[in-house]
């Protein structure tokens, strides 16, 4: 694999693109802070002035995962438009794009076992990103009476963990294999049966 370098004054930014690489092919535990740093095409010790260990490095991957997944899903979410429901199904497919485009900030952010309370900042953007998928079935529910609506936290952790698992089994080449249906559809099919269980959508729609 040959070394990426790094522009002057960039040496943070180029060891966290060298871990991401690694962590896309190998995950978060199969490689070691001297080959990420012979990525970035700078020594070992180069990488204890910005990190004081892989822990450190990885959380910034994910950190910055956060960020990234977090715009994604405000785009997509688009304040609500064109209406409640298409706004709420754009937000499963940007987890699914995400998933895709970002192997190893995806990987960094829900397989390398850094909890997202590792610093403030990861939890700021951590929380930015399940906010989004909140307010969205927040508006989605909006139509029901206060006292029947299911609560929005339950609702959003659902679905987050439908399109989690949709990526793990048939998005990513993961144990589950060549998915039947194309990822989007077993997603889209999924909320949609979810959503009309607890009265959020009509039968017919």
């Amino acid at each position: 694999m040959p070394k990426r370098g790094y522009h002057h004054g960039n040496l943070r930014q180029a060891l966290v693109d060298a871990a991401l690489e690694l962590i896309a092919e190998r995950g978060p535990m199969g490689f070691t802070l001297s080959e990420a740093a012979k990525l970035a095409g700078v020594t070992p010790a180069a990488v204890y002035r910005h990190f004081d260990g892989r822990e450190a490095l990885i959380a910034e991957a994910a950190l910055q995962g956060y960020a990234i997944f977090a715009d994604l899903m405000e785009f997509a979410y688009d304040d609500g438009r064109p209406t409640a429901l298409a706004a709420f199904e754009a937000t499963g497919r940007a987890y699914l794009a995400f998933a895709r485009k970002y192997p190893g900030h995806y990987v960094a952010m829900f397989e390398s076992g850094i909890p997202v309370n590792a610093s403030a900042d990861l939890a700021r953007a951590a929380e930015r990103s399940r906010g989004v998928l909140e307010r969205a079935a927040m508006e989605l529910a909006r139509h029901i009476p206060p006292e029947k609506r299911p609560p929005a936290a339950m609702v959003s952790a659902h679905v987050w963990a439908l399109s989690h698992g949709v990526v793990e089994l048939f998005a990513r080449g993961a144990p589950g294999g060549r998915a039947p249906y194309p990822p989007e559809d077993l997603l889209e099919t999924g909320v949609g049966i979810y959503l009309r269980g607890l009265g959020l959508i009509p039968p017919d729609t």
